[in-house]
């Protein structure tokens, strides 16, 4: 069975992401600026990369490669067609992380935005052990209504089969998992959207 992550077109995603009403796509850019610039580190990774969102604050003076793992073959095109700029550095990598983490390489820094809710605690624990990052930066949705994870929007529908996969997330099981693979947390931060819903961004270091 094909992962739902493989069928959603990424102009979908990007039109329903960035909608006044939902305002994702607009934090996580601003965000990832800080969660790239904030550690000493040459080296990222980038899981559930999609069409490349944040890219541009990458400084090719510090990075020297950067990582962008996706289940999604198209979106890894588009983010290397967006980036040409970013030749050399950004290297796409097309990886199932639930069945094919050993494909893996090692970077210093792992960064995760809205990517934990779609493969688990245990599967993003045993990533990033494989990894093996000096820091970890993640961004998990927290929910007021957990039975209206997905924003209504006009794109909705595209977002279905979602369901499969999604796990409901809460900062404290993240803070265990990650604590026994060693990792403590040392940066929180939480940017509230609309419709009652909060981008809460957890950084771990060893």
């Amino acid at each position: 069975m094909n992962n739902p992550w493989e069928e959603i077109r990424l102009s979908d995603y990007e039109k329903h992401m960035s909608l006044d009403s939902v305002r994702q796509l607009q934090s996580m850019n601003h965000t990832m600026k800080s969660q790239l610039e904030a550690y000493d580190v040459n080296t990222a990774m980038i899981l559930g990369i999609a069409g490349g969102n944040g890219l541009e604050h990458v400084d090719r003076k510090k990075y020297q490669k950067v990582y962008g793992v996706d289940i999604n073959a198209d979106y890894l095109t588009a983010a290397a067609a967006r980036y040409e700029n970013l030749s050399g550095v950004l290297e796409c990598l097309h990886i199932d992380l639930i069945n094919r983490r050993e494909l893996l390489p090692v970077a210093e820094l792992v960064i995760a935005n809205l990517l934990v809710e779609y493969i688990g605690y245990d599967v993003f624990a045993d990533a990033v052990r494989r990894i093996g990052p000096k820091y970890v930066s993640c961004i998990i949705q927290i929910n007021e209504d957990s039975k209206q994870w997905v924003s209504d929007s006009p794109y909705i529908h595209a977002f279905d089969g979602l369901e499969k996969v999604h796990c409901q997330m809460d900062e404290q099981g993240l803070t265990r998992t990650m604590a026994g693979i060693g990792y403590t947390l040392i940066r929180k931060e939480i940017d509230s959207l609309p419709n009652g819903k909060s981008l809460v961004r957890l950084d771990f270091g060893l």
